[in-house]
């Protein structure tokens, strides 16, 4: 029976995520506060949270029943702080193994004073692998946050020390301050290639956001429209990233873009080998083949529900089956748990068993070494 790996989960760190701080820091870490609505939700300066659990904790209740906001910290459910809970209600979904991306922590990266921004970075992380991975380390692969803004020796520092906690991959955001083509990064990308670490982004989510428009998510905000931009958000990143001749360069670096899906790359792949063949013989280009030959073996997307990218896998762009990785985005609004065992038997009907297994968890397995 095919596994199921889910690339893309998510908690909502608990009160207690940032204790690790040094003594310096603890009058000034982030904490959990009440809002105006009677919900909980985390402060990064003093004040009332700009926005209470709501959305991002929405596992457990019926979509009718949703709510942006208002939500106390103990009317969530466990799993989303709680290692061992997480298990059991990856078990209750039919899910073998979780990929754990972080929430609120990731506005460390907006924090101007960097020595509290690092020490809250690194007590997420310690809490990350020795509490909420520790729980089963066999099941839950936590994402420890690089500092990616801080200078690439210290990102690299926190990886190395992330690898000897138990990290098998790492997080960097999706909005960074440079783009990530830029040379500035070169250090990390050699450095997660030769630890054979993959890389992860979460779509816009961690940074400054290059644009904001209804959803400023920099400002805890967040609308259906910014949603959905937000799916067809990584052209930009990946695309760039790729035409920089990163990979040609660090042939072993893999990269994971979460929650983008993937019925948008066969036209997106198209467009980048044509201008490929425009291009090439003028000498300009830092690729020496073809973009699209990346996909699938350094570039990987994680995917909902999109029933647009499962028929094209089945059909005229089998090649789909070697990019994707399924995910049930638990425990946020668009997640599918506790529901997967269903979205799962209705995306892959017109698949074959083999292109079923690479996206249910194969190609997971390689990237992450579960």
């Amino acid at each position: 029976m095919t596994r199921v790996i889910s690339a893309d989960c998510h908690i909502n760190e608990p009160p207690w995520v940032f204790d690790r701080v040094p003594n310096e820091f603890r009058d000034r870490v982030p904490r959990m506060m009440s809002g105006s609505d009677g919900g909980d939700g985390w402060s990064f300066d003093g004040r009332p949270p700009k926005r209470t659990f709501g959305v991002e904790a929405m596992a457990g209740r019926a979509k009718d029943d949703y709510q942006a906001a208002g939500l106390r910290f103990d009317e969530i459910l466990p799993g989303n702080y709680d290692g061992a809970a997480h298990v059991a209600d990856m078990e209750l979904d039919g899910v073998d193994v979780s990929v754990v991306y972080p929430a609120q922590a990731i506005f460390t990266y907006m924090e101007p004073d960097r020595p509290l921004a690092l020490a809250c970075l690194r007590s997420y992380n310690d809490w990350m692998l020795d509490d909420f991975q520790h729980a089963d380390p066999t099941r839950i692969i936590g994402l420890p946050m690089l500092p990616v803004e801080d200078g690439m020796d210290t990102c690299v520092a926190e990886l190395d020390r992330a690898i000897a906690k138990g990290a098998r991959a790492a997080f960097i955001p999706g909005s960074p301050d440079r783009p990530y083509h830029d040379p500035y990064y070169e250090p990390l990308w050699q450095a997660a290639s030769d630890r054979g670490v993959p890389l992860t982004y979460h779509r816009t989510f961690g940074g400054r956001p290059q644009e904001a428009d209804w959803d400023n998510v920099a400002q805890n905000n967040f609308s259906a429209a910014g949603t959905v931009h937000r799916f067809l958000g990584s052209t930009r990143l990946l695309t760039y990233l790729i035409f920089s001749g990163v990979f040609d360069r660090h042939p072993k670096l893999q990269m994971v873009g979460a929650e983008i899906n993937f019925g948008w790359m066969p036209f997106w792949a198209q467009m980048m080998d044509d201008q490929f063949r425009n291009q090439h013989a003028m000498g300009t280009l830092a690729v020496t083949r073809p973009p699209s030959e990346v996909l699938g073996r350094n570039v990987f997307v994680t995917v909902l529900d999109d029933h647009v990218g499962f028929k094209m896998t089945a059909g005229d762009y089998p090649w789909l089956a070697d990019v994707a990785m399924f995910s049930t985005d638990y425990p946020h609004s668009v997640c599918l748990w506790p529901e997967s065992k269903r979205h799962i038997a209705e995306l892959t009907a017109g698949l074959s068993p083999e292109a079923t297994n690479k996206i249910l968890s194969g190609n997971a397995e390689r990237v992450y070494g579960v």
